[in-house]
């Protein structure tokens, strides 16, 4: 049964991937024929800055690899300090902001993971308001056409 949900779950993200694909494509083209002026625009803008996002989330949470000292030994060249890394746990534990510290000085999580995640969910919260005013002013219009009649 896992393993059901483990196929249905990467079916949806490869469609959604894919959806997403083309609404990049989408997108551009809607920036020069004046499309952004419509819901669909938006509703794809937003999918594609939660995709991003949450693909940037990910590339953070699992950038230490499988075991964390030999990730930062042999991998960064960087010497790793279990007593830091034992006074910082519940830091690097957190969801958000992202950090997994070999030594004081040598994060594992790229710079560019932290504000990406916060672009994509502001450009989403940006998206979701303009999609939420084309739903009020299409209600308004509609209450305005049944008054009149």
């Amino acid at each position: 049964m896992k393993q059901a949900g483990a196929v249905a779950a990467a079916v949806i993200l490869v469609v959604w991937l894919l959806w997403n694909l083309w609404n990049v494509y989408r997108i551009t083209v809607g920036l020069r024929d004046g499309s952004w002026r419509r819901p669909m625009w938006w509703t794809r803008l937003c999918s594609v800055a939660l995709l991003v996002g949450l693909a940037s989330w990910i590339r953070g949470v699992f950038s230490t690899g499988l075991d964390l000292r030999k990730t930062c030994q042999f991998v960064h060249h960087q010497r790793y300090d279990a007593a830091y890394w034992e006074s910082h746990t519940a830091e690097f534990r957190k969801l958000f902001p992202l950090h997994n510290k070999c030594n004081a000085h040598f994060d594992l999580v790229p710079g560019w993971v932290d504000p990406a995640v916060v672009v994509c969910a502001v450009v989403s919260l940006v998206a979701v308001a303009v999609l939420l005013g084309f739903g009020t002013a299409r209600l308004i219009s509609l209450s305005r056409k049944g008054n009149q009649s």
